[in-house]
């Protein structure tokens, strides 16, 4: 269909008329590769995401919400209703803050997204690999072009509220849904979105639920749509939508490039499993000490000059009694565990690493120093910079970070990345189940019922 004219239509409009309008034959090339690369990654990160312990408490307190088989918990391979796998596994995709963002929207859209998707399309069976694509693809649109106009400080969790928007957006073009449903599915999410940045303060471990609150969320606002339940319509510029409540200060420009820009091909990598807003430093230190060869116990101090977002994020102090949740945002810690052990992992946030006396002591001399950069939303540029107790000072300058489009991992590091999340679950799958997950994934447009790819993300005896 033809698109609303920008200058005469609203953000609302231009938004539903792309949601109704996508086919994926139309989708580009690029757009068609990064889904497949995303939903791998994502893949990935949930199976390591079945490690952490709270998901055995999340599936104990999810049994007294009602009983079902719809669906299956990736890593785990129980048995539950769709609203249920979408809870936890979008769980899994978030809770070690290992999964993709789009970072000019500072969303990480995949984990609500992919969760809820595949929930839907595991109940309803029949859903292709391409419809998935698609869905996916219209998913991030939305979510990152929403996300992607506010111009205000993060104050509500903007991950999981658009990736809900985007989400219900994704299954409404999977089912073709008409203009007036999609608006009321829309509106239906907008009025159940929750989460703000209180948790990420506070490093709370509640932080990564916030994804599957608003994931369940989705779900639900597609099934009373489709029951011709009218949620607001203007959900987005109304006195009280999103963008008077959530993020009052905005930019309708993003909308307009609704159909041109493949918001999918635009998100990064995350080749650690902490914050994004930490990997900056972590970039720089590595990068300087493999280009100049300094020891530990040469390192003075380290700067990391960065704009405010970042400050916001992840300056904070290394505590020895603090959680892992907030130890993931804390970019002094992040950065001195990869000075001592070459990398980041997903066992340094264990309770025995996180009392490691050594981190605690480098975490010291690393600070987070806020640059002049006036956007609130910028993950970048930044700078490192190392003082050497000799007197040398070494600096770096990163444009983008690692993992980012301007600086993207390639084929070889993705796959390696997927290939230790995925052995570092509880349950780990055997290297031959692995490889046919990639194998798939790499074929997904052929897959004629995602509850194939489902086979692949349980064990195998389950």
């Amino acid at each position: 269909m033809r698109m609303p004219s920008p200058a005469t239509a609203s953000a609302t409009d231009i938004l539903v008329a792309h949601i109704i309008s996508q086919r994926y034959d139309a989708l580009p090339l690029q757009a068609r590769e990064a889904a497949r690369n995303f939903i791998l990654d994502s893949c990935g990160v949930a199976l390591a995401g079945s490690r952490v312990p709270l998901v055995d408490d999340l599936k104990t307190v999810a049994t007294r919400w009602g009983q079902g088989s719809d669906c299956r918990i990736w890593g785990g391979g129980e048995r539950v209703p769709a609203a249920t796998a979408a809870f936890i596994n979008g769980y899994q995709i978030h809770n070690q803050e290992w999964d993709c963002l789009h970072e000019p929207a500072v969303v990480h859209p995949m984990a609500v997204v992919l969760a809820t998707l595949v929930a839907w399309a595991e109940a309803r069976g029949g859903v292709s690999g391409r419809e998935l694509m698609l869905g996916c693809s219209v998913a991030v649109d939305v979510a990152a072009t929403i996300g992607s106009a506010a111009r205000n400080a993060l104050r509500f969790f903007r991950p999981a509220m658009c990736g809900a928007l985007g989400a219900t957006a994704g299954i409404a073009t999977m089912l073709r849904l008409d203009a007036a449903t999609t608006r009321s599915a829309l509106g239906l999410a907008y009025s159940q979105l929750c989460g703000t940045m209180q948790a990420h303060v506070e490093g709370s471990p509640v932080l990564p639920m916030q994804i599957s609150f608003n994931a369940r969320a989705a779900l639900l606002a597609i099934d009373l749509a489709q029951r011709g339940i009218d949620g607001p319509g203007q959900f987005l510029e109304g006195p009280y939508g999103y963008f008077a409540l959530i993020d009052p200060e905005w930019d309708p420009a993003p909308f307009a490039e609704l159909g041109r820009v493949s918001r999918i091909a635009e998100l990064s990598h995350k080749p650690f499993p902490s914050g994004r807003a930490t990997h900056g430093g972590v970039d720089g230190a590595l990068s300087l000490r493999a280009a100049h060869g300094f020891a530990i116990d040469d390192i003075e101090a380290i700067r990391v000059l960065a704009p405010p977002l970042v400050i916001q994020l992840v300056d904070r102090p290394s505590q020895p009694a603090m959680g892992a949740s907030y130890a993931r945002l804390c970019l002094p810690y992040v950065t001195a565990t990869a000075l001592l052990r070459g990398t980041v992992s997903v066992e340094d946030f264990d309770p025995e690493a996180l009392r490691d006396p050594a981190r605690h002591a480098l975490a010291a001399r690393i600070h987070p120093r806020r640059d002049a950069n006036p956007s609130l939303n910028a993950l970048a540029p930044q700078r490192v910079e190392v003082d050497l107790r000799s007197g040398a000072q070494l600096a770096m300058d990163l444009p983008a970070v690692l993992g980012a489009p301007g600086r993207p991992l390639d084929r070889a590091r993705q796959l390696a990345k997927l290939r230790t999340a995925a052995a570092a679950a509880r349950r780990p799958l055997p290297p031959a189940r692995i490889e046919a997950l990639i194998a798939q994934i790499d074929q997904l447009e052929q897959l004629p019922d995602v509850r194939q790819l489902v086979e692949l993300l349980v064990p195998a005896e389950t």
